[in-house]
């Protein structure tokens, strides 16, 4: 084996779980407008507004361990699923390599993350390397239907749809985790709210957990409280600040799905726009630069002057917000934080002003805050509300607040593809790590992993390696087959 160990008239309130005190996710009631669950339909099946939940579906083989909008769009799943696995050459490599090992065997896996298509390659190759799994949507408005529908006719127990309301999306991952005669013993997670939700309301069946491997800002901050609280009892991997997902997935993906999300939403001309990045983390970088590119007049927001002293030097003016927020044309949260846009700066923006989030977390902008009678909200397309003030004014919400690029686009499968190798690889390691090699804290991959998941991908692009010589990996200190740097170095 090659790898490594409509005006609002109406509402009603949907009330959150009751998740940790010092979640990231806010513990309020949200307030849907018009009496509807959400402000966007699904997508190819969106004249069927029965509720998946009161549906009585099965698969060809007879199962019924599965919640998803129409499981009569499988086929149409399963080819979107053959794209996206032509695009993926590091995961299909790992699966290829691993799959006679079947390094995952026993492996039972809650999965939590965006059901896409690339998703379901990562589904897949887990299942062929070993694994049973369980999987629910970490995101309402994220999942394709159609991929949904082939996973669950491929025998996958998938709990998801789009245009979930908060009450389905929590009871999705529930039904995941509390299965009759199934005992979870992994957590892959995108935001900790699998992880969350089992440590509230199953405590010794989260203590029996092997390892969590959480690949988001918020979800690995959720994981350093529970770490620091003395509640985190078992060992988790932090694969959001490993390099292969840092500098790739936020960077490089962000880069080109932020352009497509507000091409396809608002047909916006970006030249000459004036536009401001709340947080120049690796996706305000690479949406800053995106946006520069064609022509943008790119402000930045920051509250590092690490980060800020970068955005200066990249040629992009650091400034508050509310000192531009009445002449910006686009606002893009990439924090990570809550409260980073408030009901105070969106009183003072301009009409026509587009307001989306690319950070993890729909706790950026504050949206609950636009919930008020003296506000009307009209839906205009998919994914698009205008939210209308007494005067006449409009902004242009996105997504209600949610990640635009998944919510209202789609992401590069390459890209996905390195993220998907490496959350592979850390259940890998996570799962047949002896015992007493990981305590009962937060780790990062070991850059071992990382190179090899950047290996996997290199022969797509032709990609030749130069190899040291004795003498030189001497010289350098360094195994001639890496880690060819050291943890602390900055790519």
């Amino acid at each position: 084996m090659e790898f490594l160990e409509v005006p609002v008239q109406k509402t009603r309130n949907v009330r959150f779980v009751d998740l940790e005190e010092d979640d990231v996710r806010p513990q309020f009631s949200l307030q849907l407008p018009g009496g509807s669950d959400a402000s966007y339909t699904g997508s190819s099946s969106d004249e069927d507004e029965v509720n998946p939940r009161d549906k009585n579906q099965k698969n060809s083989k007879g199962s019924s361990d599965f919640c998803v909008k129409n499981i009569d769009n499988a086929a149409f799943g399963r080819r979107e699923i053959e794209i996206a696995e032509q695009e993926m050459p590091g995961l299909m490599a790992l699966r290829r390599r691993a799959e006679n090992d079947k390094p995952l065997s026993g492996a039972k896996i809650i999965g939590c993350t965006h059901i896409t298509a690339q998703t379901a390659v990562l589904v897949e190759t887990l299942a062929s390397l070993g694994a049973s799994v369980r999987w629910a949507a970490c995101n309402i408005y994220s999942t394709q239907n159609e991929v949904a529908a082939a996973l669950a006719e491929a025998g996958f127990s998938i709990y998801a749809w789009k245009g979930e309301t908060e009450e389905d999306f929590w009871w999705c991952i529930d039904k995941c985790i509390n299965s009759e005669g199934w005992q979870p013993n992994m957590i892959l997670d995108d935001g900790g709210d699998a992880t969350h939700l089992m440590l509230k309301r199953y405590p010794a069946m989260f203590n029996m957990i092997k390892g969590i491997v959480e690949e988001s800002v918020t979800g690995v901050h959720r994981l350093y409280q529970l770490s620091k609280s003395g509640k985190l009892t078992v060992p988790a991997m932090n694969v959001n600040d490993s390099v292969t997902k840092t500098k790739f997935d936020n960077l490089y993906s962000c880069r080109e799905s932020i352009l497509d999300a507000l091409k396809r939403t608002t047909d916006v001309m970006f030249g000459g726009k004036q536009i401001i990045i709340c947080g120049y983390g690796e996706v305000g970088k690479g949406c800053a630069s995106a946006l520069k590119g064609l022509g943008c007049n790119v402000l930045v927001s920051e509250i590092d002057p690490i980060c800020a002293l970068q955005a200066c030097m990249d040629g992009f003016r650091v400034t508050r917000l509310e000192e531009v927020v009445k002449n910006i044309d686009i606002l893009i949260t990439c924090s990570g934080n809550k409260n980073v846009v408030t009901r105070n700066h969106m009183d003072k923006m301009k009409t026509g002003c587009i307001v989306c989030n690319m950070g993890h977390s729909n706790t950026e902008i504050d949206v609950g805050s636009l919930r008020t009678p003296d506000l009307t909200w009209e839906k205009v397309r998919s994914q698009v509300d205008h939210i209308i003030w007494p005067d006449g004014k409009r902004i242009i919400l996105l997504a209600e607040g949610r990640l635009v690029n998944l919510s209202c686009s789609s992401v590069p499968s390459f890209v996905v593809s390195i993220t998907s190798a490496t959350q592979a690889l850390a259940l890998i390691e996570l799962y047949n790590a002896p015992q007493g090699r990981y305590k009962q804290d937060v780790y990062l991959l070991p850059k071992k992993m990382d190179e090899y998941v950047a290996s996997l991908h290199l022969p797509t692009f032709d990609a030749h390696l130069t190899e040291l010589s004795d003498e030189q990996a001497k010289y350098l200190g360094l195994n001639k087959t890496g880690p060819f740097k050291p943890n602390y170095y900055r790519y």
